[in-house]
C-alpha cells in the first residue's frame, strides 16, 4: 500500500559484512531493507549480536558498507565523495550513543563537548554567542547552564546521556540515531530520557531511528517496528501491532519474554523459544506485505500461514 508521508531515510539491501572472504567472516547486516518516514520514530529491536547497532552504524557512515543503497533527505550517501557533501550529511544526522561515559571525552569540560559541532560546523558568531548556545541547549535537555564548566566524571549517568543528547541537538539535525540510549542507566531514569527525547522530537520536528532491545520502550516511543535477528531483517509494522499482534515467530519468542509486572500473570506466563533453523537459507525470503504496512520476512509457501496468523489476530490480509 502506497504512503504519502516523505521518506527521510531509505536502506536498500544494506549488508555489512566483517572479514569477507576469510574464515572468520561475519555477516553482521545481511540485506536489510527499510525506510523511515519524516518526524517518525523507527525502532529497531533485536538480541546482543543481531546486528542492530552495526545497522545504525553504516547509516552514519561510521563503518563503509559492504554492499547495499542508503538514501538520505533524497541524496545517495554512497555517492558523498567530497569532504564538504559528507561534511553536510554529518551535519543533518547525528548519534546519541548507548554508554554516555565513555562516549564524553573525560578531560573536557560540558561546555567544550556540546559546542564541539558548533565548532566544526562554524554555527557561532562569537565566544558569546557559542556559551549561549551552549547554555541554551543544555537548559533544553533539562539541565543547569552552570553545569558546563564541569567534567563528565561530576555526573550521574541519566545527566551524562542528556549531555550526549544536546551535543547531538547543536548542530540542528534532521535525524538522529539512538543506539540504545537508555540500556546504561537506572530504570528510574529511563522514562525521563525517553520522555525528554519524545518533547525533543515534537519541538525541533526531529526523527529517531531508536536502537533497542527492551521492546516494551521501543513500543512506548516508536510509531513502527523492525525486528532484526542474525543480521536479518524478520518483521516491520506499526509498534502496536508488532506489540500485540507479532506474526513472526522470532517476534514471538521476543515477546514471550517481556516480563510483565503482575505476579499472577507472570507465574503463568510461558516463554516461547525460537528455532533458528527455521530461517535457514535453503529457500529464497523476502519481505513480504501481509497486512497493510506490515510485513514479514517470508518464503513463497510461507506467506499463506503469516496470512492466515494475521487473519486469526485480526489484521486486514492484502
Amino acid at each position: 500500500m502506497p504512503d504519502e508521508r516523505k521518506k527521510i531515510l531509505e536502506v536498500h539491501h544494506l549488508k555489512q559484512y566483517f572479514n569477507v572472504g576469510r574464515k572468520d567472516e561475519v555477516r553482521a547486516v545481511d540485506d536489510v531493507s527499510f525506510d523511515i518516514y519524516e518526524g517518525e520514530t523507527f525502532g529497531l529491536v533485536g538480541e546482543s549480536g543481531s546486528g542492530k547497532t552495526t545497522a545504525g552504524r553504516a547509516i552514519i557512515h561510521l563503518y563503509e558498507p559492504t554492499d547495499g543503497q542508503i538514501i538520505f533527505d533524497g541524496k545517495d550517501v554512497s555517492k558523498l565523495h567530497t569532504k564538504k557533501q559528507m561534511h553536510e550529511f554529518r551535519r543533518e544526522i547525528q548519534m546519541i550513543f548507548q554508554d554516555p561515559y565513555a562516549s564524553l571525552n573525560p578531560r573536557m569540560k560540558v561546555k567544550d563537548i556540546v559546542a564541539e559541532g558548533i565548532d566544526i560546523h562554524g554555527l557561532a558568531k562569537d565566544d558569546a554567542d557559542r556559551t549561549k548556545q551552549v547554555e541554551d541547549l543544555l537548559e533544553t535537555v533539562g539541565l543547569n547552564k552552570d553545569h558546563s564548566s564541569r567534567y563528565p566524571h561530576e555526573f550521574s549517568g541519566g545527566q551524562r546521556q542528556r549531555i550526549g543528547i544536546a551535543r547531538a541537538l547543536a548542530v540542528e539535525p534532521k535525524f538522529i540515531i539512538a543506539d540504545e540510549p537508555i540500556s546504561a542507566l537506572d530504570v528510574s531514569i529511563q522514562a525521563q530520557v525517553v520522555n525528554l527525547m519524545k518533547e525533543l522530537q515534537v519541538k525541533q520536528n526531529l526523527t529517531y531511528l531508536f536502537i533497542a532491545h527492551d521492546l516494551s520502550m521501543v513500543k512506548y516511543i516508536s510509531d513502527r517496528i523492525g525486528v532484526m535477528h542474525y543480521g536479518r531483517m524478520l518483521e516491520i509494522g506499526p509498534a502496536d501491532e508488532v506489540y500485540t499482534k507479532p506474526l513472526h515467530d522470532y517476534t514471538i519468542s521476543l515477546l514471550s519474554a517481556v516480563p510483565i509486572p503482575d505476579p499472577e500473570v507472570e507465574r503463568s506466563r510461558k516463554q516461547i523459544a525460537y528455532e533458528p533453523t527455521m530461517e535457514g537459507n535453503d529457500k529464497p525470503r523476502k519481505m513480504v506485505e501481509i497486512a497493510p504496512h506490515h510485513y514479514v520476512r517470508a518464503a513463497e509457501d510461507e506467506v499463506v500461514m503469516y496470512q492466515e496468523r494475521a487473519e486469526k489476530a485480526g489484521l486486514e490480509v492484502l
